[in-house]
């Protein structure tokens, strides 16, 4: 019986930490980005039922094609962020009809940047539940620089 409850606790946690993620709006993977031109960047936190509070967002960017990565296959986000292109706070809002709240971002590719694939990374924590536990993610988008 106690685990069927600790399984159940486990699922319920998994569950609530799930429902609170965050997800890139925009670009859209293999979107086509120039070197030193601003994008924006959509990140959107599905509403949920459980309460949360956003800690900090971070974004970042790594050219896949290079001396370091020579496969053009970038390592993943979790290891490895590239230039931070923004880090400060995550205020996600209801602003049009039929979408999560979101919060966008306008942030500059790097001038320098190799053309050939990127990766867009965002590093998500918040802390969630009455508890809280502290949720960190990093998700990222695959672009293309020319």
């Amino acid at each position: 019986m106690k685990f069927l409850a600790s399984l159940f606790a486990a699922s319920l946690l998994a569950s609530t930490a799930l429902a609170q993620s965050a997800v890139i709006g925009s670009p859209a993977p293999g979107a086509i980005v120039k070197a030193g031109s601003n994008i924006t960047v959509e990140v959107d936190r599905p509403d949920t039922l459980t309460g949360s509070t956003e800690v900090d967002l971070i974004i970042g960017f790594l050219s896949c094609n290079n001396i370091n990565f020579p496969t053009g296959v970038c390592p993943p986000a979790s290891e490895i962020l590239g230039t931070i292109l923004y880090n400060g706070p995550y205020d996600p809002e209801f602003r049009t009809s039929g979408k999560p709240p979101y919060q966008n971002f306008t942030v500059q590719i790097p001038a320098d940047a190799n053309k050939g694939s990127a990766q867009l990374s965002v590093t998500h924590f918040s802390l969630v539940g009455a508890g809280p536990f502290p949720l960190l993610e990093v998700l990222n988008v695959t672009v293309q620089v020319v």
